[in-house]
């Protein structure tokens, strides 16, 4: 494993009247048209900014996501992870259950808010909207095939989450965690990372880590009817998901990118606390059929390198490949609970880019 090699920062600026996102961004992806497209944790909305200048981007717009899919309610989708493939741009929110905080003013309350699991449907999303131009729409014309119709859509919502979660409630591994709501930040089912390949949809989770293994898993999606999308049967027995198991030494998935071929995976404590935030990289994964589960012996998971931390602060939280002083495969990395030092005013922060290495 070499050391991180900070090559330089990005300046993101963004509206004074949304301000308050760039302390919880939690995804990040950059599109061929050259725009960043970043979401928060604690929005319904997907922000664009495009590049006003050497290392800065600027000119920011908001896109409420409610426009183009139907949304329940104003709660917040907890977006974790944003990839754009084939003129689409996926997001996805946690699928997890949420305790509530203990704020430190009143002792009886704090005790009987941690006893307290919620529940947010708008956290079970997972979603593509078309994009032209730089600008989202609910429905394009294919560029290479005009007669097809590329369409905003999600996947198909149930009464206890979605189709996902759904196929996942009798699962061997995974079940438990999906009848009993473990809450996310306490190795709950919790979804950080999202890759998208052609058809092969990558969800990495934060939790649950099991024995040390974390898990990564494989769906794939097609259109039921205008809107909404379902579950194609691509494991064995007709089952609607494969499972990656893969050894991050113990922590869990905090968000995914393609490289080429591989998939880099930020790793890091499934819990609310401090640690080291890895980078792995996970090769041959689109080679793969079934269920898998990978070690760090055979060379298909490599150990890239550690992220600079700070106890409390700096949490990395998304991932995209950017270009960067001629290194075509750098890795932009963006923060929740960013230090004070990144921020430059009230509307603007610095993100990290680091070298990849090939």
């Amino acid at each position: 494993m070499s050391e991180s090699f900070l090559l330089g920062r990005l300046l993101l600026q963004f509206n004074s009247e949304v301000a308050d996102i760039i302390t919880d961004l939690s995804a990040v992806a950059l599109t061929p048209d050259g725009h960043l497209w970043l979401g928060s944790d604690e929005t319904t909305s997907i922000e664009r900014l495009s590049p006003v200048a050497p290392h800065i981007f600027g000119e920011h717009q908001k896109f409420a996501i409610g426009d183009f899919i139907d949304l329940s309610g104003d709660d917040e989708i907890d977006i974790e992870g944003i990839d754009f493939n084939s003129d689409y741009l996926w997001f996805v929110g946690s699928h997890s259950t949420k305790r509530k905080k203990a704020k430190g003013k009143d002792p009886n309350k704090d005790i009987q808010n941690l006893a307290k699991i919620e529940k947010e449907v708008n956290r079970y999303l997972l979603a593509r909207i078309p994009v032209k131009n730089g600008t989202l729409c609910k429905s394009i014309s294919h560029p290479d095939n005009p007669k097809n119709q590329l369409k905003a859509g999600y996947l198909q919502q149930t009464k206890t989450g979605n189709l996902l979660t759904d196929a996942l409630k009798d699962d061997s591994h995974l079940g438990l965690y999906l009848s009993v709501p473990v809450p996310s930040k306490e190795n709950g089912f919790d979804i950080e990372g999202l890759a998208v390949r052609g058809n092969r949809i990558f969800l990495g989770l934060r939790g649950p880590v099991l024995r040390g293994w974390a898990i990564i898993l494989e769906i794939e999606v097609q259109e039921s009817k205008q809107g909404v999308l379902k579950l194609k049967a691509i494991g064995e027995a007709g089952k609607f998901y494969n499972k990656h198991f893969v050894d991050l030494n113990g922590l869990g998935v905090r968000e995914l990118c393609f490289n080429g071929e591989d998939l880099i995976v930020l790793a890091g404590p499934t819990m609310t606390l401090s640690g080291a935030m890895r980078v792995f990289r996970l090769r041959g994964i689109l080679g793969r059929s079934g269920d898998s589960i990978t070690g760090q012996d055979g060379g298909d998971l490599e150990v890239l390198f550690d992220l600079p931390f700070q106890i409390g602060t700096d949490n990395a939280e998304g991932l995209s490949l950017f270009p960067y002083l001629g290194e075509e495969n750098s890795l932009l990395v963006v923060y929740d609970s960013p230090a004070a030092s990144r921020m430059v005013g009230e509307n603007a922060i610095f993100a990290d880019i680091f070298r990849l290495g090939s």
